[in-house]
């Protein structure tokens, strides 16, 4: 799964609007906020930092938040439809990745897990050139704003057990036999 990234420095975006709109899924819903050059987050709206999370990105972005579909979220939106109905989509949907830049690497390193396939954050954490930082790596995982674009679902841990995600861990049970089974 491959998305655009946008480069972005959030000093130079000042007083624009984040769009916001609701896509439903089999997992619930979930929201995108994007403005007309990608998205800033997507998540699902039953995680509970998902207030805070809209509104220290507005903050941070001097961006007021509106509801309005416009391209990016309708792009996202055609996508996810097309993840949830079993195909092994290509995300395209550009996004703003905002992060440090081990965060960015361990993003990039979760997007390389083929579909359908895992690792662990140890593996994650040795692919990066980092193999002793799997702890980190984890922290990394959990801060991903963009679940299924950036597939921290496929990351379990070293014991096979599932570990922890930020949409809960049925979700990502159903996500990786999701991905399984198409």
């Amino acid at each position: 799964m491959v998305s655009k990234v946008v480069n972005i420095n959030a000093c130079n975006i000042i007083n624009h609007k984040i769009y916001a709109g609701h896509i439903d899924t089999i997992l619930g819903r979930m929201l995108a906020l994007a403005d007309d050059r990608g998205l800033f987050l997507l998540c699902f709206v039953d995680k509970q930092s998902v207030d805070s999370e809209s509104a220290r990105l507005s903050k941070k972005l001097k961006a007021e938040i509106v509801f309005y579909e416009n391209e990016i979220i309708k792009s996202i939106k055609y996508e996810l439809i097309a993840y949830f109905s079993g195909e092994n989509v290509m995300f395209k949907t550009p996004c703003h990745i905002l992060g440090t830049d081990f965060q960015k690497t361990v993003w990039g390193a979760l997007k390389k897990i083929p579909y359908g396939e895992t690792r662990s954050y140890l593996d994650v954490a040795k692919s990066i050139n980092h193999p002793k930082a799997f702890r980190a790596v984890a922290l990394a995982n959990a801060a991903n704003k963009f679940p299924i674009i950036i597939p921290c679902h496929r990351v379990i841990n070293a014991n096979g057990n599932i570990g922890g995600y930020a949409g809960g861990a049925s979700k990502k049970m159903w996500l990786l036999q999701h991905e399984l089974q198409s």
